[in-house]
């Protein structure tokens, strides 16, 4: 044991009390600073589609508006009772019903209404809108030209991506702008919206994040100054597994 004198008294060094041996505290987990605004963006739950050669799905302002499927009611009373214990101070879907569909079980259990913002509906697809789904079936190479370029307006007619941009960006920051700091809210919007969102917040290929699933949860916040954080993607723990 080291050891030093003072006033002719034995001492005991800090290092000898301590036993010589480094202490290491436990690693604490990752908390966002208290005035963060916190943003769950939900994909809406799977919408009906029109069978090959059918009559499409009605249009508003030129975007199919098809409703949810039934197994789309089922993803939303999943995704809603999970974020029903969350308490979100606001709610928020875009002008298309699959998304106002999905939010009502939240709505209705938590005595709620949602904010309706235009800009977060999902992006115009030109000559394949309300087509989608049966255009990727048929395996069409635009699908396969459109990832290579990464970017929607490949298609023909499509919504031109900096038009795209513009108007996420806008929706993202009212939605920021009307929570506040410390707040939290609930986005119910679409799977492009949903890439968008994340491509801007990590600054990575523009559809980079494109295939989150129907009621899947990505979670984002905005710490301070414009600088945001993407905490989780495509979260569907509250689903049951696929057959």
């Amino acid at each position: 044991m080291r050891q030093s004198r003072a006033g002719g008294e034995r001492v005991e060094s800090a290092a000898a009390m301590s036993d010589e041996r480094p202490r290491h505290s436990a690693q604490q987990p990752y908390a966002l600073p208290r005035q963060a605004t916190r943003i769950v963006l939900v994909r809406h739950g799977s919408s009906a589609v029109a069978p090959p050669g059918a009559e499409p799905f009605g249009l508003l302002d030129g975007h199919s508006d098809p409703p949810l499927a039934p197994p789309g009611r089922e993803q939303a009373e999943a995704v809603c009772a999970r974020l029903e214990g969350e308490r979100p101070g606001r709610i928020f879907v875009s002008t298309l019903r699959r998304t106002q569909e999905t939010a009502a079980p939240l709505l209705a259990a938590l005595g709620a209404e949602p904010t309706v913002v235009p800009e977060l509906r999902e992006v115009h697809l030109g000559e394949w809108e309300g087509q989608f789904t049966n255009r990727v079936s048929s395996r069409d190479p635009t699908m396969a030209a459109m990832l290579a370029e990464q970017r929607w307006d490949v298609i023909p007619g499509a919504e031109p991506t900096a038009d795209f941009r513009r108007r996420v960006d806008a929706g993202l920051h009212r939605v920021l702008a009307e929570t506040g700091p410390g707040g939290t809210a609930v986005v119910f919007s679409h799977g492009a919206v949903i890439a968008e969102i994340c491509r801007f917040v990590t600054e990575s290929r523009p559809l980079a994040f494109l295939f989150a699933e129907n009621t899947s949860l990505t979670r984002i916040a905005h710490v301070r100054d414009g600088n945001w954080v993407l905490r989780s993607f495509n979260d569907v723990s509250h689903l049951p597994p696929p057959d």
